[in-house]
């Protein structure tokens, strides 16, 4: 039975990888989160895996605040990229699959069709280029990985924007809400399935994979969607702004292009409007 190793474990993608895995029970999962697993530490790294054989790792541990991280790059760096490198060695030297979770703002948004994962690299923001920097080093570090890019991530765990919204719905607030930027929402839960089906598919064709749900939207869009599909429309006052101030900068256009991952793996492929209506629909049946 393979063993697979879960880094992040206590973060939104960890959480659902945590829930998938309970359709995958032909493999032994093992999940750590920062106080057990500090990947940014080589000798927690090491005493780690001196006591564990494992086939797969699968890095969801990651420095997410993209705001903070203008501020804090050090940081974001030592955990996207140091820490990335860190897994990315100790992986190579015991003969271990790595699946790595990276970014759509890897790009710098001046495209105007989906990326391709051929297509020139461009960071805008420290977490962009600490993610960025991450790749980098695994690709260098690491013979048997898969880099999966994803986009505006969501899940009913944690600090995002889908969880963010409904609390100002509760509040009753005024929302201006963006439409400047253009991307994809993805579920989380989505993305921990299609990560665990590179894993079930026992494929070796290694390298950089766009995962997203389908379609494009505006974060107005976004936000428009949940408050419609929860009932909670009419609890906020909400309006489109063309312009929304932000430390970081954002790419403006960062749709995916998901042919090379729909080619090589068996994943449902989801329009974001369809998913999220079924976790909304999840947690009304919870």
């Amino acid at each position: 039975m393979s063993k697979i190793l879960v880094t992040g474990a206590d973060g939104q993608l960890g959480k659902c990888l945590r829930d998938a895995s309970k359709d995958f029970d032909n493999y032994d999962f093992v999940f750590v989160n920062r106080g057990q697993l500090d990947v940014t530490n080589k000798a927690s790294i090491d005493a780690l895996f001196a006591t564990e054989t494992f086939q797969y790792c699968i890095n969801a541990a990651a420095y997410t605040n993209v705001e903070k991280a203008e501020s804090e790059e050090e940081s974001a760096y030592l955990v996207n990229a140091e820490g990335a490198k860190n897994i990315a060695e100790a992986c190579e030297e015991r003969e271990i699959t790595l699946i790595h979770i990276s970014t759509d703002y890897v790009f710098d948004g001046t495209k105007r069709s989906p990326y391709v994962e051929t297509d020139e690299t461009h960071a805008i923001s420290v977490y962009g280029a600490s993610k960025l920097k991450g790749e980098e080093w695994i690709q260098e570090k690491c013979t048997r990985h898969f880099i999966m890019r994803t986009s505006w991530l969501y899940s009913q765990y944690g600090h995002n924007f889908f969880n963010s919204m409904l609390r100002f719905a509760d509040e009753g607030r005024d929302l201006s809400i963006t439409t400047e930027q253009l991307g994809t929402p993805t579920n989380a839960n989505d993305l921990a399935y299609a990560a665990l089906s590179i894993i079930a598919s026992g494929s070796e064709a290694y390298g950089i994979y766009h995962f997203s749900n389908e379609g494009a939207a505006t974060w107005f869009d976004f936000a428009k969607a949940i408050f419609e599909h929860t009932g909670k429309l009419e609890a906020v006052s909400l309006e489109k702004t063309d312009h929304y101030r932000t430390f970081a900068a954002r790419p403006a256009y960062s749709v995916l292009s998901k042919e090379k991952f729909y080619n090589h793996f068996n994943t449902p492929r989801l329009d974001w409007q369809e998913s999220l209506k079924i976790l909304i629909d999840n947690q009304k049946s919870v």
